[in-house]
């Protein structure tokens, strides 16, 4: 028996796919868009998603082919260690862990964001400033209090997250595409003015979010030993999350482009609710956009829970954090301590204020694409080191998948660095990214030598 055998086989194809969808989509598009259209121009940001998306295709190519040859919990874990050892497998987890519990915290924050749309004089309670933004008590309190509720579901069982995931995932559709809809009959395409703006480095100032915005396929990997669908399934699965997902970013910012101007996207706080109150003609419908945003947070939230735990568990499981993390909740099945820290983690970033918000995208999007770099690396070596291993879903026959999706992979890491006008910001988001790598140092000075996984022994944890 498999020491990873204890988790429940609970998922259905239905599950997998709201989850992976909802933790792409999540709160960004409504409070970014702005910012996207501003940065880049309307053609210009819907240009720089589609950079973002396929890179992010090419990504998921090698993780679907991956998933089906490797299907354990913790996902690219496993792919860096069966190619190149326990170290690379450390960098690729940690690197996951921060792009995942950078999305928890973002959540956290943007609960009370929104909830300050809706009722505006909320915020009592002043605490501190932090860069130029006042905190509120009433306000960290909403991010604190959603951040125990989501854990709290988190901890109680996959099943029961996976049920909320669709539900929300729904309302978050049905409300986005009434947005898309309404635009294009009650739009204007002159609106749509500057197309371009900012030149090259508005378009890599949006390319440089599109990691982070598009994060959550790789969720599916993660709940490997939790699925209750076919390997051959999977991969299709995951493409088609990641093909929703591109779909999704490209029409809301032709939405908003199409029913606000330059001017009113300027003054507007969240101008994805008020381009819907303005298509629509009436303040009631951008209260209803915000309930889609709000289901939108609590997909993203749920999504990332889900796979940062399996992912510290994973690392646990390997010598490579303490077993403390390890451990499976007996009756839920969940690995219940590894939940409640990154729901601890979450709780308390409502202390830094909303400005936290970009420093998270910016920090959690360079260590995202940096685990892929790693994972489209693997893809490579296995393909050469074990070009008899099954492969029930396969990315092509040729080695030219992961040849570009690491090659792209590099292009978005070179956009991050100091000099590139893009790059991260200092001193907020390099210390996030240092302190975290900083700390990552000393789990990774500690690791046991382990012997390369044996792909002959994987167990079958999908159903055949």
């Amino acid at each position: 028996m498999s020491k990873n055998n204890d988790f429940s086989k609970v998922l259905s194809r239905a599950d997998v796919i709201v989850l992976a969808f909802g933790a792409m989509i999540g709160w960004g598009w409504v409070v970014l868009s702005g910012d996207w259209i501003s940065k880049a121009g309307s053609l210009g940001s819907m240009l720089a998603f589609l950079i973002g998306g396929i890179m992010v295709t090419f990504v998921g190519l090698v993780y679907s082919e991956l998933t089906t040859a490797l299907p354990k919990t913790g996902g690219a874990h496993h792919f860096a260690q069966e190619a190149f050892g326990s170290k690379a497998a450390f960098i690729v987890s940690w690197s996951i862990l921060l792009g995942y519990v950078s999305v928890v915290a973002f959540e956290a924050v943007a609960l009370p964001t929104v909830i300050e749309y809706i009722f505006p004089n909320y915020q009592v309670g002043y605490m501190w400033t932090i860069a130029g933004w006042d905190v509120y008590f009433s306000w960290v309190a909403v991010g604190m209090v959603g951040s125990i509720i989501v854990t709290w579901i988190n901890f109680i069982g996959v099943k029961q997250a996976a049920v909320l995931q669709l539900v929300l995932t729904a309302l978050l559709a049905i409300v986005g595409l009434f947005l898309i809809f309404g635009s294009a009959f009650g739009g204007e395409v002159k609106n749509m003015d500057p197309l371009f703006t900012g030149g090259m480095a508005g378009l890599m100032g949006v390319m440089i979010m599109t990691p982070f915005m598009f994060v959550g396929f790789d969720v599916i990997p993660q709940m490997a030993e939790e699925m209750n669908i076919p390997k051959k399934t999977v991969g299709r699965v995951l493409l088609l999350s990641v093909a929703l997902a591109v779909l999704w970013y490209i029409f809301i910012i032709l939405g908003v482009s199409l029913s606000l101007n330059e001017g009113q996207l300027k003054v507007s706080s969240l101008p994805t609710a008020d381009a819907m109150g303005a298509v629509f003609g009436s303040a009631v419908f951008s209260k209803i956009l915000i309930l889609g945003g709000i289901a939108g947070i609590l997909t993203s939230w749920n999504a990332f829970i889900i796979g940062g735990s399996r992912v510290m568990y994973a690392m646990a499981q390997d010598g490579m954090l303490p077993g403390w993390f390890g451990k499976l909740h007996p009756k839920y099945k969940t690995p219940k301590n590894a939940i409640l820290v990154i729901g601890l983690l979450a709780t308390v970033c409502p202390l830094l204020g909303r400005p936290a918000l970009v420093w998270l995208v910016d920090a959690g999007g360079l260590s995202i694409v940096i685990a892929y770099f790693i994972v489209s690396l693997s893809f490579v070596v296995l393909r050469k080191t074990q070009p008899k291993l099954p492969r029930p879903f396969q990315a092509g026959k040729s080695n030219i998948v992961g040849i570009l999706a690491s090659i792209l992979s590099i292009g978005f890491i070179v956009l991050y660095m100091p000099g590139m006008p893009a790059s991260l910001v200092w001193p907020y988001e390099w210390i996030i990214f240092g302190a975290w790598w900083v700390a990552g140092l000393y789990f990774f000075m500690k690791i046991p030598k382990v012997e390369r996984i044996q792909t002959s022994t994987t167990e079958q944890t999908f159903k055949e």
